[in-house]
């Protein structure tokens, strides 16, 4: 949704529209609004949905008498990429940029204002996730105290569920209609992770979304750590404070295991860096040792089993194009 292909004068009214149609009605100003350059993209996911807004600097506000003609009941939590502002609920104001989330509640009335880093005219950018009420496992009354206030992104399950956000909603081309329950889940569990480990709640969360939350984490992990040799079940296992067995029975019946991620992620990166021009200088072991695969011949093999063909013929194809 781009309001560059409409006329100029009905672009700000249809944005305001936009807002009221998937997120909830509120009164929108701008300095920018007789030429208001902004787009959108929403991904539904079913019970989670998600958007990435452009917008330039703008002030939204949601007033009672909207509450009270329009109550969807969702939780709203915004991630700043970029830009900085302030948003306010419940007579409480925090931080409105990166790196942090910022959650208000559509049933209360609440503002904004929200202004670009640079220039006026540049836009700024931010992922929202949209969540009903009764779909979070956490009683409501704990909630209150995270309403505008400044959720930190870039450390612990935070991160993962900014980077999760980011990825689903900016590249929604890598996954097909059928991934949408599982990404669904995905999003409930880290959303109420992090919400919860914020509230220092994380016992009263059902078993299924901690048991979720973990292997989220250790699937972050494993990515982060592809690239090194000593990368096994068990320093996995040995990062998250848990034995050997136990790491095993968090993935049972997912239909991969650690050791499957671990191979796998090494290989996917060899298979792209095979192919990757720039890197042709490099022997064909070396690539296999940046991903810690260092002996040539086990990498090989495994090169082969995945692909059917072996490294070398493999980057020798990508040459020929």
């Amino acid at each position: 949704m781009d309001t560059g292909r409409l006329p100029h004068a009905e672009r700000f009214d249809f944005w305001q529209d936009l807002v009221a149609r998937e997120s909830a009605p509120a009164r929108i100003t701008s300095e920018h609004a007789d030429d208001f350059a902004a787009s959108a993209r929403a991904v539904d996911l079913g019970v989670v949905r998600l958007g990435a807004w452009h917008y330039p600097s703008l002030t939204l506000a949601r007033t009672p008498r909207m509450i009270r003609s329009s109550d969807p009941e969702l939780y709203q939590l915004a991630l700043p990429l970029s830009g900085h502002g302030v948003v306010s609920q419940e007579r409480r104001a925090g931080p409105l940029g990166p790196p942090g989330f910022a959650l208000i509640d559509t049933v209360r009335p609440h503002g904004s204002t929200h202004r670009p880093d640079g220039g006026e005219r540049a836009p700024v950018h931010t992922i929202t996730a949209l969540v009903p009420h009764d779909a979070l496992p956490l009683p409501a009354r704990r909630m209150d105290a995270l309403l505008a206030a400044a959720i930190p992104a870039d450390t612990g399950l935070a991160a993962l569920l900014a980077h999760f956000l980011r990825q689903v909603v900016e590249h929604p081309e890598q996954y097909v209609a059928s991934d949408a329950p599982r990404l669904d889940r995905i999003a409930l569990d880290l959303i109420a992770g992090t919400l919860a480990d914020r509230l220092d709640v994380e016992g009263e969360l059902p078993a299924e979304v901690r048991i979720s939350g973990l292997r989220s984490r250790v699937e972050a992990f494993v990515r982060r750590h592809l690239a090194d040799p000593e990368l096994t079940p068990t320093t996995v296992a040995t990062a998250h404070h848990l034995s050997v067995r136990s790491l095993h029975r968090l993935f049972a019946g997912t239909g991969t295991t650690v050791a499957a991620l671990i191979r796998t992620g090494r290989l996917e990166h060899c298979h792209r860096d095979l192919a990757d021009p720039r890197l042709a200088h490099l022997p064909v072991h070396r690539i296999g040792a940046r991903w810690g695969l260092r002996d040539p011949a086990h990498f090989s093999r495994a090169f082969r089993t995945a692909y059917g063909i072996s490294p070398r013929e493999h980057r020798e194809r990508a040459v020929r194009g």
